[in-house]
């Protein structure tokens, strides 16, 4: 073993000692070579009073020991063997015998850190993990404004939030909480005109972090309580912190439970889930802690290879937004959560700064409804001048001025919210305290005449229904768009052979049930079954979709789309007459003749609008964009609201929020099929219902107190039993005749894909963008899916 201090060796006398102690006699030719010999050990000796790190790359002539353990320390002297973490840090080999020998004194406490890394890590507890781990001195940052320059902490000092949050060049720290400032007597000089380190400069390079042995893993992380059924070390943070163990005393049963579902954090909205749980099926806008992906790999390829310092500050920003979404994050707010040691605090921080400001431009944070001061900047720099263009009173897919009845709103998104975890219309509810009403499961079928169905009625033909749709499935594994048929005609063919092979005969009142759950399908489509592809009716269900309860948005979603407006400059009754984007600017002119100019331009107004060519375009869109548009139908539906003077059905419903009208024939199927209470606090007795598929042609050409008159009638016989009162207001929808809209939602028809969202979605030329629901692969036909194109929009305009 070699020591810290260096030594020569003893001198050869002329006459060496036998083993028997006796001297022995040396020729005059031996006794010269051995004075040469001890010549040659004593200029070895003054050679090895340094020694370089055998690290190849590593730039530290004279490596310093950061350890100090051992009491032969070689400090900044010579060591048989430096141990490298980085350029700027190492340790000896006495230190290292130190820890790692069962003979020496710190022993005990590495095979104490051993043991608890080994229970909660999968990742090997070497001596340079644990050096890494336990015995790394931290860096801070002075935060005045004027200095920021990083210094080094004493061995002692642990690092804590508060201490990042407020250090000061100077400061005396301890272990205890309190913090004592402290200005060292250097002839009055401020502390901040102190040099930094030399080694903090060497950070900031590339080549430093590929020098770098071991990946950062952060101690403390506010990730933790969200990540504890992931191994700590495999998603960026230390298996030593008591925050990351890993249900330890808990039963194989606990642990696996504890798995499948999502933890609970305090404070947190329990509909906030930003992370895949292990062996769990896919949510919508959940991300998996322990993978980067394809996007994060694309605009940060150097952590391809060793993604943890990624993974840890991407998850510490995500659990940090959904702690507090209601505040703009901030590197600020970020920087004093990074605790680990050594020099790499230095390289997380500036990264951080980087993956912060990525995920803000994707939507992933800093999204909703924030307040933000005109000198507080979300993105790095300023971006385009943007024009966007939108259908009259509309924004986002959403009806701009909905009707509304003391205080309950009734409109196109008919405020139901389909799956809430990581949902960004109850990110915006929790932002703006808004709480949403949980939809209940119960759903009544009524028939006319005021009998309800028997539940293993509608449950029975709900499991035909839904067979029916598997076999569909299994049909179109093997189709493609030219073998594509109507999903209306391809389900009466199988309906008719199963009827055929199985000799069952439904009931008549089997029959209406089953046109109920028809109808309801034809409210998801938003079409005629027989226009829609029976090859692509449910392209979507293929992407990960959001999970969780439904819920009802009572004040209404302009309550969401009022403060989204907030301080934007939107201009109205200005149709926009064409798009001139084969200059350096884009022009648009509106119908009184006004030229626009912008850098870009967005469209999302309604697919029908593009598909009637409501916007000329110069130079015309592409053949491909334009075949994709006429691939997709604009489905119709209509609503129908009703304030009466008193809630008359809530003795017969008990407390359901929401009733079913089972069909008295296939040709009525769709006329009012479900009615919602679209104020389940009682406040208020509103109902709403629907019109769908072919019934949409039937009320086309009533006015409103002819489809009045029809709905009252269905009313009037769902309640036979009693007096079903006049409503004191009403209101109708006829976005198929809106000349601004024509449409509710998109669906594929008949030899179409999903493929042609995509398509649709492409800019031009990186000048014209397109968003909206019928842009939204993942989330068509929905409020969430228009909100979400404009962000990925915005995501790729700032890219530019």
């Amino acid at each position: 073993m070699s020591t810290g201090r260096v030594r020569t060796k003893k001198k050869s006398s002329s006459l060496d000692q036998s083993p028997d102690n006796l001297p022995l006699r040396s020729s005059g030719r031996q006794v010269k070579k051995k004075a040469a010999e001890a010549a040659e050990d004593d200029d070895d000796a003054s050679e090895k009073k340094y020694r370089k790190c055998e690290k190849a790359g590593c730039t530290a002539t004279c490596p310093v020991c950061f350890a100090s353990a051992a009491e032969r320390c070689a400090k900044n002297g010579y060591t048989s063997r430096w141990y490298h973490l980085s350029c700027g840090e190492h340790f000896c080999n006495e230190c290292f015998d130190h820890y790692y020998r069962s003979h020496k004194d710190g022993y005990e406490k590495y095979t104490a850190w051993k043991r608890i890394w080994t229970s909660n890590g999968k990742s090997e507890p070497s001596p340079k993990a644990f050096m890494a781990d336990q015995q790394l001195p931290y860096w801070v940052q002075c935060t005045k404004p004027e200095c920021g320059k990083w210094r080094q902490l004493t061995k002692e000092i642990q690092l804590t939030s508060q201490i990042a949050k407020t250090y000061r060049c100077g400061m005396k720290l301890n272990n205890s909480t309190k913090i004592v400032k402290f200005l060292f007597q250097i002839e009055g000089s401020d502390q901040c005109s102190m040099p930094e380190d030399l080694r903090v400069a060497e950070v900031s390079d590339h080549w430093w972090y590929s020098m770098l042995i071991l990946p950062p893993l952060l101690k403390d992380s506010v990730a933790a309580p969200l990540l504890s059924a992931y191994y700590p070390d495999c998603v960026g943070m230390s298996p030593s912190c008591t925050s990351t163990n890993r249900l330890l005393g808990e039963s194989n049963a606990v642990k696996l439970e504890h798995i499948k579902s999502a933890p609970n954090v305090a404070g947190m909205n329990r509909y906030f889930q930003p992370f895949y749980q292990p062996n769990e099926c896919g949510k919508a806008l959940c991300v998996r802690p322990d993978v980067m992906e394809l996007d994060e790999l694309y605009e940060f390829p150097e952590y391809s290879r060793d993604p943890t310092m990624y993974l840890a500050l991407r998850n510490l920003i995500l659990s940090l937004w959904y702690t507090n979404c209601k505040e703009a994050l901030t590197p600020h707010k970020c920087t004093h959560r990074i605790i680990v040691r050594g020099l790499v605090r230095i390289r997380c921080v500036q990264e951080m700064e980087r993956i912060l400001y990525f995920m803000a431009r994707k939507g992933l944070i800093n999204t909703g409804i924030l307040s933000v001061s005109p000198d507080q900047h979300l993105l790095p720099k300023e971006y385009h001048n943007v024009i966007v263009l939108e259908a009259k009173d509309r924004i986002g897919g959403r009806v701009w001025d909905d009707k509304t009845f003391k205080g309950v709103t009734v409109g196109k998104g008919a405020q139901i919210v389909n799956g809430c975890v990581n949902n960004p219309i109850a990110l915006m509810c929790e932002q703006l305290g808004i709480k949403m009403h949980k939809l209940g499961e119960r759903c009544d079928l009524i028939q006319e005449g005021g009998r309800i169905t028997d539940p293993t009625i509608d449950k029975r033909m709900d499991f035909h229904f839904n067979a029916i749709l598997d076999v569909v499935s299994e049909w179109r594994k093997d189709k493609t768009q030219q073998q594509d048929v109507p999903l209306g005609e391809k389900i009466q063919e199988i309906y008719k052979a199963f009827i055929q092979e199985s000799g069952i005969q439904f009931s008549d009142l089997e029959e209406k049930v089953l046109q109920f759950h028809l109808s309801n399908l034809e409210y998801a489509c938003g079409s005629d079954l027989h226009q829609v592809s029976a090859r692509s009716w449910d392209h979507n269900e293929f992407f990960a979709q959001f999970a969780g309860d439904h819920t009802l948005l009572t004040p209404g979603y302009s309550t969401i789309i009022d403060k989204l407006a907030e301080g934007v400059d939107i201009r109205l009754k200005l149709p926009v007459h064409s798009i001139d984007y084969s200059g350096e600017e884009v022009q648009v002119t509106t119908a009184d003749g006004t030229v626009w100019t912008a850098q870009k331009v967005l469209v999302t107004v309604p697919l029908a609008l593009l598909q009637k060519n409501a916007i000329q375009f110069n130079p015309p869109l592409p053949e491909r964009k334009m075949k994709a548009i006429n691939s997709l139908g604009a489905g119709v539906i209509e609503k129908v609201a009703l304030q009466f003077p008193y809630r008359f059905w809530d003795s017969k419903i008990q407390g359901a929020d929401f009733f079913g009208h089972v069909p008295p024939s296939s040709s009525k199927r769709g006329l009012f099929s479900v009615f919602y209470d679209m104020d389940p606090q009682g406040k208020y007795s509103v109902l709403m219902s629907v019109v769908t598929g072919d019934a949409v042609t039937t009320i086309k050409n009533l006015d409103d107190k002819q489809v009045l008159q029809l709905c009252m009638t269905v009313l009037r016989e769902l309640f036979k039993e009693q007096e079903v009162p006049d409503p004191v207001k009403y209101f109708v929808t006829r976005w198929n005749k809106d000349p601004w809209i024509q449409m509710a939602y998109s669906f594929v028809k008949t030899g179409g894909s999903g493929e042609a969202y995509d398509v649709i979605a492409e800019d031009i030329q990186g000048t014209i963008f397109f968003a909206g629901e019928a842009t939204n692969r993942h989330f068509p036909q929905t409020v969430t899916g228009a909100y979400l194109s404009g962000v990925r929009e915005a995501s790729k305009i700032a890219a530019f």
